[in-house]
């Protein structure tokens, strides 16, 4: 992928992942106790789609543009309210920042991107923002310096690379098993592109072959996964699925196949290791 995230912000691929992400937030919110977010590869928080680089590809009006004209039933209505609330339909939210707007007093958020430009823009956006703390550093790398989290036992690591490299399926599976391995209860999410299968069926075999356990595999395509060239759909892999998430999923899924141009989406939600 051409990978800065203001080519791609508000693609349906963004639409898919924040809102299982408010899902998983709304989920940790239940109880009162404090809990502690971890966004890997945080990008800048919130992207312009009327800049040059999101009006050079337009992919956000075949995602958040459609959604927001018209809303279909199962879509968490939480999430359009958040990315209204940003700004929308000038300004998205990315997953910092809409983690941000659902922490409550006693909660916090930790940010890592490495590219400078955008770490430096992610620190300005949460500038006096005592709940947020944003660090300047590779995220794979900072899963031992930051896990578990200081404040809370309970807690939300997302890992959402560019997929720039041809091992970053091979990287994300070794990050969620080290964040696994220093956070065994927390919810641990990896964002995933879909082009084709065979990357993805080695990606969840490694899971499964980890010995970690309870993982679910969300998948939303909106055409079938043969050609490798394009983005055909995409995934997110969640380890320790809070109580009612998978229910909750599974109809936000089906809603997103709406953004398929010819009608060929699909949505699925795989166990791949028990509880």
């Amino acid at each position: 992928m051409n990978y800065r995230h203001a080519f791609h912000a508000g693609n349906f691929a963004d639409c898919m992942k924040h809102a299982l992400l408010v899902l998983l937030l709304q989920a940790l919110a239940r109880k009162p106790a404090a809990f502690s977010v971890l966004d890997t590869h945080a990008g800048i928080g919130r992207y312009d789609l009327g800049g040059t680089q999101a009006t050079r590809t337009l992919e956000w009006q075949g995602g958040i543009g459609r959604l927001l004209h018209a809303p279909p039933a199962g879509l968490p209505p939480a999430y359009l309210d958040l990315v209204r609330r940003a700004g929308a339909p000038d300004i998205y939210p990315g997953s910092p920042l809409i983690a941000a707007m659902m922490l409550r007093p006693q909660d916090r958020l930790v940010c890592c991107e490495l590219h400078p430009e955008d770490s430096h823009a992610l620190r300005a956006l949460f500038a006096g923002n005592s709940q947020v703390s944003v660090h300047a550093r590779d995220g794979y790398a900072a899963l031992p310096a930051l896990l578990p989290p200081r404040e809370a036992r309970r807690g939300l690591v997302l890992i959402d690379p560019p997929f720039e490299q041809p091992d970053e399926f091979t990287r994300l599976a070794e990050g969620l098993k080290a964040a696994h391995r220093r956070f065994a209860t927390g919810i641990l999410a990896g964002w995933y592109p879909i082009k084709h299968r065979a990357p993805v069926r080695a990606f969840l075999d490694s899971l499964r072959d980890s010995g970690m356990r309870d993982i679910v595999a969300l998948e939303l395509t909106l055409r079938p996964p043969l050609d490798p060239t394009r983005l055909n759909g995409c995934g997110l892999v969640v380890i320790n699925p809070p109580f009612g998430f998978v229910e909750a999923a599974l109809p936000a899924l089906r809603a997103l196949t709406h953004l398929s141009p010819d009608g060929t989406g699909e949505a699925t939600v795989t166990r791949i290791v028990e509880e």
